[in-house]
């Protein structure tokens, strides 16, 4: 069974293998008491990737690692700069399911092939305080890292790693550094040794074109000091120079410009969410779920509210599959939503309007459908269907469907598709205050909701190219989105405390607090619908983009 340990720390550059001793005296780094050496461990480490070394390009790491205190099988997933989630396995001949389903939104069908192995001797000593308590691990590595895939180089170097001791406060580290600065050691220029072992190892390009040396081989190049009549020697250097140059080219300007810039941009992070919380989803990460299906849904509604820039014959199908997903996702996030307002309206009642055991029958009914849901939900990213639809979108954002509209400037056409989702929005909402109370003005209003949802999603997108009024149109959709979706709260939990009520009943339990639950809903749907008219007055008096 995997676990897993957050791991915060920084890398610094060594002297070359076999240099002198690169630490200076770290005793007197404030709050230090004592340096304690640990000794050398000896760590022999392989790597795995795909062949096109999908995991690193992703900055993740998947290594076997016999010697020191945790050895096994250890995945790496970034969180931020310096800090990772280290999720650790047993040792075993093969690389664990676990790990492998934690890196399959990565690799996908691609299989893990060993690229890296490192032998590193790991000189390791422990900063204290006063009390005896670890403040942080500080190691000089000897590294040697021997290509195993896609070469067969080889290198060796020496690195020093500070690692936090477990809930250490960053700060501490920001203290060794200042120490290790004025000794003249500098951050490592690799984010692993992973990366720089890649980097190292890499197979080098000959330094001469091939067609050079064939034209050398052939005697066909000019001779040393005399012309000939496909070039003088003169000619051949401007031809090397035009080549050197050709081959290092200016990055390229990134910002956005065209209406397709912008929205491109939008919908290339809304796939790298998905790709990214992926593992957070399978290892049920907190809010990962509804931060997924969020992703799902601007992308989908990027689609829909952009069709004069991507084309739709080519986005809708794709826009199907993003529903089906968004739904699939939907099963646990719901649940979950709804166990938490029922949980909630339960801890506000009085103790002597609670009769029978409403809370024991709330948790295994929550229980029992969470669980399902969640092996169903594993399941679903396990599934062809979902790992079909992320190689899709990459096909898409690499090769974009775009329009002849994509190529305008964005305030033209940018601002339109916008405002057309807010006149939407408008007529939605019109219709549900024209209705009275009652289950066809909840469609109504949940209706106006997703609009509203869709118009917040499609201002976001716009807020790059827009400014501020379409940042303001974002405030505003947000503070009805949320208004509505307090009513469609009540709505669902009201028919959860009807289910509630029957089992109860069908259990010979008193039902009593079912009602009073249901009757505090009804009141807040009513609250709601009443201070509907005013939100929508103030926004529609600020208007659109």
């Amino acid at each position: 069974m995997a676990d897993t340990k957050r791991e915060i720390e920084r890398k610094y550059e060594g002297p070359p293998a076999g240099g002198d001793a690169p630490l200076p005296d770290l005793t007197d780094v404030p709050g230090v008491s004592g340096v304690i050496d640990k000794g050398v461990a000896e760590l022999d480490a392989t790597y795995y990737d795909t062949a096109d070394q999908r995991l690193a390009t992703a900055s993740l790491t998947l290594r076997r690692r016999t010697g020191g205190d945790d050895a096994g099988w250890h995945l790496k997933l970034p969180v931020s700069e310096g800090v990772r989630d280290e999720i650790r396995a047993p040792l075993s001949d093969t690389v664990p399911e676990d790990l492998t389903a934690l890196v399959r939104s990565r690799i996908r069908e691609a299989e893990l092939v060993p690229v890296v192995r490192l032998l590193s001797a790991r000189d390791i000593r422990h900063l204290v305080d006063a009390s005896g308590t670890l403040l942080a691990e500080v190691s000089v590595d000897r590294v040697r890292a021997e290509r195993l895939s896609g070469g067969a180089g080889s290198a060796e170097w020496t690195e020093i790693e500070v690692e936090l001791a477990d809930d250490g406060d960053p700060a501490f580290l920001d203290k060794v550094e200042k120490k290790l600065r004025k000794a003249g050691i500098k951050r490592s220029a690799s984010a692993s040794k992973l990366a720089k072992a890649l980097d190292d190892t890499a197979p080098r390009k000959p330094e001469k074109p091939e067609r050079a040396e064939k034209a050398e081989k052939s005697g066909k190049a000019g001779k040393p000091g005399k012309a000939g009549k496909a070039g003088t020697t003169g000619k051949v250097a401007d031809v090397s120079k035009a080549t050197t140059k050709a081959a290092k080219p200016e990055p390229p300007d990134s910002t956005p410009r065209t209406a397709g810039d912008h929205i491109l941009t939008y919908a290339r992070a809304q796939r790298d969410a998905i790709v990214e919380l992926d593992p957070a989803v399978r290892r049920d990460v907190p809010d990962s779920v509804h931060r997924m299906r969020v992703a799902t849904r601007r992308l989908r509604s990027t689609f829909r509210s952009y069709g004069k820039i991507l084309d739709r014959t080519v986005t809708d199908p794709i826009g199907v599959e993003l529903k089906w997903l968004a739904a699939e996702l939907g099963v646990d996030r719901d649940q979950e939503v709804l166990t938490e307002h029922l949980t909630t309206a339960l801890d506000d009642l009085p103790s002597d309007l609670v009769t029978g055991p409403v809370q024991a029958r709330l948790s295994t009914w929550s229980g029992a459908r969470r669980s399902g849901s969640r092996q169903h939900l594993i399941a679903v990213l396990d599934g062809k269907r979902y790992l079909d639809l992320l190689t899709t979108l990459d096909t898409l954002v690499a090769g974009p469907p775009l329009r002849e509209a994509a190529s305008k400037k964005p305030e033209k056409v940018i601002a339109k598709a916008v405002r057309k989702d807010f006149e939407k929005v408008a007529d939605l909402v019109g219709e549900a205050l024209e209705l009275p109370s009652g289950s066809e003005r909840d469609l109504a209003m949940h209706d106006a909701r997703k609009k509203a949802k869709r118009t917040r999603y499609a201002a976001e997108a716009a807020t790059p190219a827009l400014g501020d009024p379409a940042a303001d149109l974002v405030k505003s959709m947000k503070s009805l989105q949320t208004l509505l979706g307090d009513h469609q709260d009540s709505v669902m939990v009201r028919g959860a405390l009807r289910e509630l009520a029957t089992e109860a009943h069908e259990a010979g339990e008193n039902a009593f607090t079912y009602g009073v639950l249901y009757g505090r809903a009804e009141q807040r749907a009513a609250a709601v619908e009443a201070e509907l008219p005013g939100e929508w007055e103030a926004i529609e008096d600020k208007g659109a983009v």
